[in-house]
C-alpha cells in the first residue's frame, strides 16, 4: 500500500521516516518529496508497505502523532487520477 505522509518538519530525512514506519512492518520504499531546484524537503512524502494490514496499522498508529515537533498527517495515498485538477497550466 502506498501511504501519504504530510505535515512533516523540513528537517526529517528519508532514513528517519523509514525508521518510524519500520516499527509497524516491512517497508518497500520511502520517497521524501524535495524541491527540484533547492533539494530541500517540501514537507511530505510517500511510504510503500507491501503488507496492507501492517500499512493500515501504521496509518492508524501514526496519524496525528508528532515527529520533530510537527504532527504528521498519515493516510492511504490516492492514485494520481483521482486528484482534483489544479487548473490550467500555461
Amino acid at each position: 500500500m502506498n501511504i501519504y505522509v504530510g505535515n512533516l518538519a523540513y528537517g526529517v530525512t528519508q532514513e528517519e521516516l523509514q525508521a518510524v514506519f519500520a516499527a509497524y512492518g516491512e517497508i518497500s520504499s520511502v520517497n521524501l518529496i524535495t524541491d527540484k531546484f533547492t533539494g530541500e524537503s517540501k514537507g511530505f512524502g510517500f511510504v510503500e508497505m507491501p503488507n496492507n494490514s501492517e500499512a493500515d496499522t501504521a496509518i492508524k498508529a501514526l496519524n496525528d502523532t508528532p515527529l520533530k515537533g510537527r504532527n504528521m498527517k498519515v493516510n492511504q495515498a490516492k492514485p494520481r487520477g483521482e486528484r482534483p485538477s489544479r487548473g490550467p497550466r500555461w
